[in-house]
């Protein structure tokens, strides 16, 4: 059975990249602008897992990872930030925040699979 898995990133290009990269990996993929965004689609769709951008508007990533964390309907849901944000303290804290997955944009195809597989 495919797994449901909400991407979140508020570039379109990058949003419809990483759609269909699941999409064709076997995932039922539903999306999200933003962090707010993201946090009221959860609630809909009920995915196993959240692929998420960190710089936002709205809400950010590492704002809505933090949410998914503290509501305990959302507390376990694995959430994998993909970013632009490559510093140490930013994979620091996002792996504080609860995130099991964090991969730096540019990132290759196996990059998004290979963490997925690992959940």
């Amino acid at each position: 059975m495919a797994r449901t898995i909400l991407a979140v990133d508020d570039n379109p290009a990058d949003l419809s990249r990483i759609e269909k990269l699941l999409s064709n990996a076997g995932y039922q993929v539903t999306t999200a602008v933003n962090g707010q965004a993201a946090l009221d689609a959860v609630k809909q769709a009920k995915p196993d897992c959240v692929v998420m951008d960190v710089n936002m508007p709205v809400m950010d990533g590492f704002a809505a990872t933090r949410a998914l964390r503290n509501d305990p309907n959302t507390k376990d849901l694995p959430v994998v930030l993909v970013t632009a944000k490559n510093q140490k303290a930013d994979k620091a804290w996002g792996q504080m925040l609860g995130a099991k997955g964090y991969i730096t944009k540019p990132y290759t195809d196996a990059d998004v699979l290979d963490v997925l597989r690992n959940l």
